[in-house]
């Protein structure tokens, strides 16, 4: 059964930085996407970035290249999204979620419903 379990949110000044972890497990194919998500209140939930097996791309929204980093760390299935000079806007529940056997294409990574399996979500607040 795949399970992708989320840690690392937390409260943090604007201008400070969290790293989030998503632990996989379940799957073992070579060709998969991990992508993170956030959802704030009131608002759709937002692709934020995506790590593929396929040549280890990535992707990032516009609100966060150059700020936040997705990265892979085989031997522990986890993937984890770094995340620098955090704003107030960037306050969210952050989810995991992985699209098993289908390779990215377009922004295929941005839609919600192109995913298979979603974590619970960590809440990830930017307050003075």
């Amino acid at each position: 059964q795949v399970q992708l379990v989320e840690s690392g949110g937390g409260l943090v000044q604007p201008g400070g930085s969290l790293r989030l972890s998503c632990a996989a497990s379940g799957f073992t194919s070579d060709y998969y996407a991990i992508g993170w998500f956030r959802q704030a209140p009131g608002k759709e939930r937002e692709g934020v970035s995506c790590f593929s097996s396929s040549y280890g791309n990535t992707y990032y929204a516009d609100s966060v290249k150059g700020r936040f980093t997705i990265s892979r760390d085989n031997a522990k299935n986890t993937v984890y999204l770094q995340m620098n000079s955090l704003k107030p806007e960037d306050t969210a529940v952050y989810y995991c979620a992985t699209q098993i056997g289908r390779p990215v294409y377009g922004s295929s990574w941005r839609r919600v419903g192109w995913y298979d399996y979603w974590g619970q979500g960590t809440q990830v607040t930017v307050s003075s």
